[in-house]
Order: structure tokens, then sequence, then C-alpha cells
């Protein structure tokens, strides 16, 4: 025992000093890009960024505590509606809510991005925590079922509550806060939070839960609580990374939030494996950066002296090629439930080695 715990000290302070490093490195990458990249390629790596923190907080309810939700296009919606609501200015509200003027007091609040940020995600936590209630009462399909009305439900709601949304109209002209240092920054901390409570005795609990909820029970484990918490911290995220995505495209309607995206999310999650959060990074930046890779594939272009016709929706048909495949060949997803580890990265680089000197 004495040698072993001077060996984990010197191993836990070994990989937070290099989790500091690679995360310092990035800050250079993320100052050299906001720098030098195209306004396109900003935009790309801003969405990646979006999705990481969608992908991480959507496996945290449904990867780790093992619970089949279909809610996040919801609560991104609501994250949305509240950040974009909240940052408008009185004058702009006015030349924008041209059906129904906006109801009282949102109409004169005027807030500053990062307490609209803070704002979605409390509001959305809220909105999942009176959720959880009658939502955690069904399991399995019918839990699916649930969740999913609660979609079509806000949507409907968006576009009906005219004096607070603007309707079909949607909001439009905001103001692009969102940026590499904004969209990085929270990934980051969504990350380190996630991670956190995974492993934490709260995460042992959800991964109980999720093997066998009525076993969690009988050795003294709240259910309804555990559930209700992922569910709550997942929601938070979501609403959060609804505030970044409204001030990445500054213009947001009801058609946005539809159960493609909720369905997007879940491809991602499943092909990077259910309750692994370093795959869930892993598949929503690929997915992110192959969507608008493959975009050549739907314009024209040459190749061997043969022009070739662009096909309008052939990106998705070969993105749910590599999905096939990827289910075929790793039918656990890419990482499986198993985590990114410095320890993991040294064993494997020596294994590596050991084999090219053998060769």
């Amino acid at each position: 025992m004495e040698t072993t715990i001077p060996s984990t000290k010197a191993h836990v302070t070994r990989d937070r000093l290099l989790a500091a490093v690679a995360v310092g490195v990035f800050l250079v990458f993320l100052w050299y890009a906001d720098n030098h990249f195209s306004a396109y390629s900003i935009r790309i790596l801003n969405n990646i960024a979006i999705f990481i923190i969608l992908a991480a907080s959507y496996n945290l309810i449904n990867g780790v505590t093992g619970q089949f939700s279909l809610e996040p296009n919801a609560f991104v919606a609501v994250g949305a509606y509240t950040s974009a609501i909240l940052t408008l200015s009185p004058q702009e509200k006015l030349a924008s809510f041209i059906i129904e003027p906006m109801v009282w007091p949102l109409s004169v609040i005027s807030v500053s991005f990062p307490v609209s940020l803070l704002a979605a995600g409390l509001v959305t936590a809220v909105m999942a925590l009176l959720m959880a209630v009658p939502v955690f009462r069904v399991r399995g399909d019918y839990l699916a079922i649930v969740t999913l009305g609660f979609g079509e439900v806000i949507q409907v709601v968006a576009n009906n509550i005219v004096s607070v949304t603007n309707g079909p109209l949607g909001l439009k002209g905001l103001t692009p806060h969102t940026n590499l240092w904004w969209s990085w920054g929270i990934c980051i901390v969504t990350i380190f939070c996630i991670v956190r409570l995974v492993n934490s005795s709260y995460g042992r609990a959800m991964k109980a839960v999720r093997e066998d909820e009525t076993a969690a029970q009988a050795m003294g484990i709240d259910a309804f609580r555990i559930k209700t918490l992922a569910f709550t911290f997942s929601a938070f995220f979501e609403g959060v990374a609804g505030g970044l995505l409204a001030h990445l495209i500054t213009t947001i309607s009801p058609t946005l939030f539809t159960f493609l995206l909720t369905f997007h999310l879940l491809i991602i999650i499943v092909v990077g494996g259910l309750g692994s959060t370093t795959g869930a990074v892993i598949a929503a930046a690929v997915f992110t950066f192959g969507s608008e890779f493959l975009r050549v594939v739907e314009e024209p272009f040459s190749l061997y002296g043969f022009d070739y016709a662009g096909i309008p929706g052939m990106r998705m048909v070969i993105l749910s090629m590599m999905l096939v495949v990827v289910m075929l060949f790793a039918r656990r997803g890419i990482m499986g439930r198993s985590e990114f580890s410095w320890q993991w990265l040294f064993e494997t680089a020596a294994r590596v080695r050991r084999r090219i000197r053998s060769d």
C-alpha cells in the first residue's frame, strides 16, 4: 500500500499537468484560428463546439443514466428563445414584433450576453425539473414517447405564443455574440463538469440505475432523484448551447428546432458509444465537420476529365452508409463505454514502439 499511494498521486498530478498543457495548446490554436482562419472555417469550429456541448450533455441522460429520452430539441429551443429575448433591446423588440407587441416586462428587459446564457441554462433546468415529475413515472419506450411529445409541444407553443416568441416569424437580427472563445470556453467547462459528475458518487449511481434500476433501488439508491439530477444537469447545458446557437446564426424560428436535431444528436452519441463522454466528443466533431466537408458531393464537380452533376441530399446518404459501417464493425460505437486517459495513451504508444522494434 505504501508504494501504490505515492504512485497514484504522481499519476494524478501528471494527468492534471498534461490536461492543463493540452488546454493551453488548444487555446493557442483558438487564438490562431480566430486571427487567421476564414469566417466559414470559424463558423464550422463554432458549430463543432456547440454540438459537442449538446452531445456530451445528452449522453449524460441517455448513455450514462440509460434513460431513452428524446427531448433535446425542446430544451435547445427554450434556451435559444430565452437568450435571444433577453439580449434584444426594447427598440429591436418593438420593431420585430409586428403581429402583436411583446408582453411586459419582457418588452423592456435587455441584459448582456453572458447573463442571457446563464438565464437560458437556468430556465431550461427549471423546466426539466418540473418535467421530471411526470416523465420519470414511466420507463423505456414510454419515456421516449413522453419526451418526444414534449418536444412537439414546445414547437407548437413557440408558434402560438406570438407575444413572447413572435410566432412563426421568429426572432431576427440577433447580435452575433457567439465566437470561438465563448463556444469553446463553454464547451471545455461543460466537458469538465460532466466528467467530474460521472466520476463522482452520483455518476456511479447513474450507472447503477442504467444497469438495473430495480437492483439499484434495492441497494438504497433513490433512482428518481438520480434520474432527475441527470435530466436537469443535461438540460442546463443544452439550454446554454441553445443560446450559443441563437447568437451564432442570429435568427431563430420554431422550424429550426424539429425532431431532426434530436435525431442527429442520437446518431452522434450512438456512434461515439453510449455512456462515453469521449466518444460523444469525437463523434460530434466528426459528424459536424463531415456534414460540411461532404457538401462537395452535392455540387457539380470534375473528376479525371468527366463532369458530374451534384446530387442534392447525397451527403446524408454517405453519412448514413458510414453509420451502417460503424454499427457493423463497432456495435458499441467508437469508444464503447471507455474514456480517454493519459495512461491509456502512454500504454498505446509503448505498444506501438515495441511492435516497431520487433519488426
